[in-house]
């Protein structure tokens, strides 16, 4: 070949492709084709799985979570659990509302349980409770089992003598004579009332005389049967026989002093002589007088 035919095919050969620009070059790498320039490269996704809507993607915009691998570890699912976390005042507070809760449920199971109603019996007519009363003492027959027997009676005493208000007075059952004593006014002043058993109980019908002497033939101060030692229609009481109720109708002897005789006669086996109330314990010279003709042994 001639050296002008050389010259001339040198010359009408191609230019060689320009060198790549830089951009070129972080886009894509130099071997790439030309026309593979406009679509930046990604990294593959670690958890994104790869589907046909990649495709469509604008290829300008980047994926921050793609480009970066913190951001698929990041979006990964939290625990149930830990995601709830109320912290110490939460823990207090739920604390206190299980409380209140239990407390409430307490309360209502105590109401709603189950209750027994006592039921009341049947009331028992007064005036037909008295008529079976009556008619069975009548006729000897037992009382009814329900029937309630009926309020003893006021008791009615006379006292007389040197008190305030002489007369007849009206005593609950089971009064004493200071309780008679108390209802006529009292004894007058300067009057004595030692000869008198104060803790003596009174009986229907009884006559009380205050600081004076019945003359013979006069009424007991005891009903009929029940006539004080001392008095008309009664004898001297045998100290090693009288009972502690005994003694106690002695004049000027209440139940403590009764006692008191009753353990003097058990620990000498019995007194030999009236005169032995002398050694007992609250007998002084004047009541022994008053006792002496009264007792004996």
């Amino acid at each position: 070949m001639e050296p002008d035919e050389f010259r001339d095919a040198v010359t009408a050969a191609p230019s060689p492709p320009p060198a790549p620009a830089p951009e070129d070059l972080a886009t894509r790498p130099p071997w790439a084709p030309a026309t593979a320039a406009q679509r930046p490269l990604r990294p593959p996704a670690l958890f994104a799985p790869a589907s046909p809507e990649d495709d469509e993607e604008d290829p300008t915009e980047y994926d921050d979570q793609r480009l970066s691998g913190a951001g698929a570890f990041d979006s990964a699912p939290r625990s149930r659990f830990g995601a709830f976390d109320p912290g110490r005042r939460g823990v207090r507070a739920l604390a206190v509302v299980a409380i209140i809760v239990v407390v409430i449920a307490a309360v209502l199971a105590w109401r709603a349980r189950p209750r027994v109603d006592p039921v009341a019996p049947p009331g028992i007519d007064p005036a037909a409770a008295e008529a079976s009363l009556t008619d069975d003492a009548a006729t000897g027959t037992p009382a009814l089992p329900g029937a309630k027997p009926s309020a003893p009676a006021a008791v009615v005493v006379a006292v007389g003598g040197k008190v305030r208000k002489p007369g007849l007075v009206e005593l609950p059952p089971g009064a004493r004579v200071a309780d008679a004593l108390q209802a006529a006014g009292g004894a007058n002043p300067g009057v004595d009332v030692a000869p008198l058993n104060l803790a003596r109980k009174v009986t229907d019908g009884e006559l009380i005389m205050v600081g004076v002497t019945l003359p013979p033939g006069a009424a007991p101060t005891a009903p009929a049967g029940t006539a004080a030692p001392g008095q008309p229609g009664a004898g001297p009481m045998n100290l090693n026989t009288a009972t502690l109720a005994d003694l106690d109708t002695l004049p000027g002897v209440g139940p403590v002093l009764a006692q008191r005789i009753l353990e003097a006669r058990e620990a000498q086996g019995g007194f030999k002589a009236v005169s032995d109330l002398r050694n007992v314990e609250g007998i002084g010279t004047s009541r022994y007088e008053q006792l002496k003709d009264l007792v004996t042994v």
